[in-house]
């Protein structure tokens, strides 16, 4: 075999390899979420489900204002699909989701409910 077919015969090899993981297995790199609520969110914290610790917020110093919406980069994060999601409003109250699979959502809406005062976090990818 020459040098040439033994490269060529390696590169298919390591492709076919790849193409072996599922693809639900591969998380989104980034994600968004868009704040429909009437209302401002001051702080979103995005963590691993295996951890107990929400880390640090992601807007940092900013806010999201009703309307908008932010873009989460999880690039450098753990390699899991499950991760839970916790956003603060401007007033301190406080809505949590555990669980979210972003291997297969990675748009997500935020809605408030006055009459029921609940958070509902709507996949739409």
């Amino acid at each position: 075999m020459n040098r040439k077919h033994l490269i060529a015969t390696f590169g298919v090899a390591a492709l076919l390899g790849l193409a072996a993981v599922p693809a639900a297995a591969q998380m989104y790199e980034k994600i968004t979420i868009l704040n429909s609520t009437g209302y401002t969110v001051s702080e979103i914290y995005v963590s691993p489900t295996s951890t107990n610790d929400w880390e640090e917020d992601i807007l940092d110093i900013d806010v999201l204002r009703d309307g908008k919406d932010v873009r989460i980069d999880l690039r450098r994060a753990s390699d899991t699909c499950d991760w839970d999601l916790k956003v603060v409003y401007e007033d301190g109250e406080e809505a949590i989701w555990d669980g979210l699979d972003l291997c297969e959502d990675w748009h997500f809406e935020l809605f408030y409910s006055p009459r029921t005062g609940d958070t509902r976090l709507v996949s739409s990818h």
